[in-house]
């Protein structure tokens, strides 16, 4: 069953968020376009590259209006004790949430029952709380943020401009498509 177009449920959930501890609900979704990144657990191995990756990114996403979360079933305890033990992570500054009753990644349906982690889920969300785009890996594949970042701007492109579409590898300013009969066939 596909998550698009999903509304994203009622939460709460703790996070830790510019040397603090924060709570975060599903209230700062509205009116912004948001990307939950789900990743197995912190102190672990590929997890902090991906996270990395999306610091050296952070503002190019804040620059389209976007905020990221990043999700993991520890604590926001657990997600301090690793900023402060690790140079990759002491970049962050998006806010980290914990679902360490794995509430939030079930909803979003990542969660390994009986492992206790998530996936790793990457979800696009729209300013009304709707999933536009999203994509489960395996615990072994990392992510890329610059593709990320490309699905974001796409799927704005797209809300944005209702009778086109975005095709392989587009990038803004590039060319889109406008649906109808005489493409058929063509491309």
């Amino acid at each position: 069953m596909s998550l698009i177009g999903k509304k994203i449920e009622d939460f709460k959930v703790q996070a830790f968020h510019d040397g603090k501890f924060k709570e975060i609900s599903d209230q700062v979704l509205k009116g912004q376009w948001s990307v939950f990144f789900f990743y197995p657990a912190d102190f672990t191995f590929v997890c902090p590259t991906e996270l990395g990756d999306l610091a050296d990114n952070y503002e190019k996403f804040r620059e389209l209006g976007a905020e990221l979360y990043s999700v993991s079933t520890d604590t926001h305890f657990v997600h301090k004790a690793w900023h402060d033990a690790s140079d990759t992570i002491k970049k962050i500054k998006f806010p980290m949430l914990s679902d360490p009753t794995g509430a939030l990644s079930r909803q979003f349906g990542v969660m390994i029952e009986d492992a206790g982690l998530a996936l790793r889920g990457t979800f696009i969300v729209n300013p009304e709380r709707e999933i536009k785009a999203y994509e489960v890996h395996d615990l072994g594949i990392g992510r890329d943020a610059d593709e990320l970042l490309r699905k974001v701007q796409a799927a704005q492109f797209v809300a944005a401009h209702g009778d086109q579409v975005c095709p392989a590898k587009w990038k803004p300013g590039e060319e889109t498509l406008k649906p109808n009969l005489d493409l058929i066939g063509k491309l």
